[in-house]
């Protein structure tokens, strides 16, 4: 068991800074864009263009995209022009691109780009095409709601105040997705052999790519840490089309976004969701293996092996102690409302219920 908490550790420092900056991301945006902006633009045909064009640059892997993808979701954009963006988002960006070009080349990189923009476009113009199905428990409340209202003149003074206070709210609604999708994915790092990935090129390109689906589905795997990985594994046998679908579907899912998916959007967003990127993934690998005769690209194979410097472990430790803090207060409040009713009422209340009763 030592290990497979040294496993969880290492996943939470891997994707701690790139939540940590999703979270950040999204709430300056909710600060500093004119009030209404998102609502505005990010609706209809235009809205899932404007996301997806918008996501496809950034630097966000599959976990830091989920808060910036619920705030525009919370800001008021539709679900379409939200799913465009978690779709589109983690599978690319600016740092992905220029690694993909040292180890595939530019036709790969460029090809890979085109496929994640395409699939956050389909992916949000069929979630629109969807009844609304809002879920109000992911919703986040305002900083000048109930309690918080007395202080909203102050934290309009200090916008990165603001923002801050934004980015933790979101994360409340995200956390135990969080936490379950961390354990998830160190149980399959630990206990699921990576042979079964490697030797599975003598089975035929679909088998290959179905097996890789299977796996890296509910793995956290981020766009650039990615590459190197499904280099050695191309050097070691694997078709060059499953590991297309490795890079676009593993970065696109782990069991943290599904989850955080199907908090905020429903089940059957959830589904679109999955079956876009599945589908999506699949057909464009079969795709690029048409077009591309794997003779002309110049792949560099080479192992990957993540060290954990401390602004990772830094940025981990915040993030558990986030966890900790959201966790104990979700206690407290299940132990109050277990409470017996006559123990949550207030000295007052219950002299008043003695005189009634007397």
């Amino acid at each position: 068991m030592s290990h497979f908490f040294a496993v969880c550790w290492s996943v939470t420092c891997q994707l701690a800074p790139w939540l940590l900056f999703g979270m950040l991301l999204s709430g300056m945006l909710h600060v500093l864009l004119p009030a209404g902006f998102i609502r505005r633009r990010f609706q209809g045909v235009s809205g899932v263009f404007q996301a997806v064009a918008f996501g496809v640059p950034l630097p966000l892997c599959s976990c830091g995209v989920v808060p910036a993808g619920v705030g525009l979701k919370n800001d008021g954009a539709s679900d379409g022009a939200s799913v465009g963006f978690l779709i589109s988002t983690p599978q690319t960006g600016i740092d992905s691109v220029l690694v993909s070009v040292s180890f595939f080349g530019w036709p790969f990189a460029i090809f890979k780009m085109v496929s994640a923009f395409v699939l956050g476009v389909v992916g949000g113009l069929v979630t629109d095409r969807m009844p609304s199905a809002d879920i109000e428990a992911g919703e986040l409340k305002s900083c000048c709601s109930g309690d918080h209202h007395s202080s909203c003149a102050h934290q309009k003074q200090h916008p990165i105040w603001q923002a801050t206070l934004h980015s933790i709210e979101i994360f409340r609604s995200i956390w135990v997705w969080l936490l379950i999708g961390i354990l998830i994915s160190a149980a399959i790092e630990v206990w699921v052999p990576t042979t079964w990935v490697q030797s599975v090129g003598e089975m035929g390109l679909l088998p290959a790519m179905l097996l890789v689906l299977l796996i890296s589905t509910p793995l956290y795997v981020c766009a650039t840490a990615s590459v190197p990985i499904a280099a050695a594994l191309i050097s070691q046998g694997l078709p060059t089309a499953a590991a297309l679908v490795f890079l676009m579907a593993g970065p696109a899912t782990n069991t943290t976004t599904i989850g955080a998916i199907f908090g905020r959007f429903g089940f059957r967003v959830l589904l679109t969701y999955l079956l876009t990127i599945v589908v999506g993934s699949i057909f464009a690998a079969l795709l690029f293996d048409w077009l591309i005769p794997v003779d002309t690209l110049n792949i560099s194979g080479s192992g990957h092996h993540h060290h954990v410097n401390w602004f990772a472990q830094l940025c981990g430790v915040l993030l558990v102690g986030l966890s900790v803090y959201f966790g104990f207060q979700w206690l407290r409040k299940l132990s109050e409302k277990n409470k017996p009713q006559d123990e949550k009422l207030s000295l007052p209340e219950v002299e008043e219920r003695v005189q009634i009763r007397g």
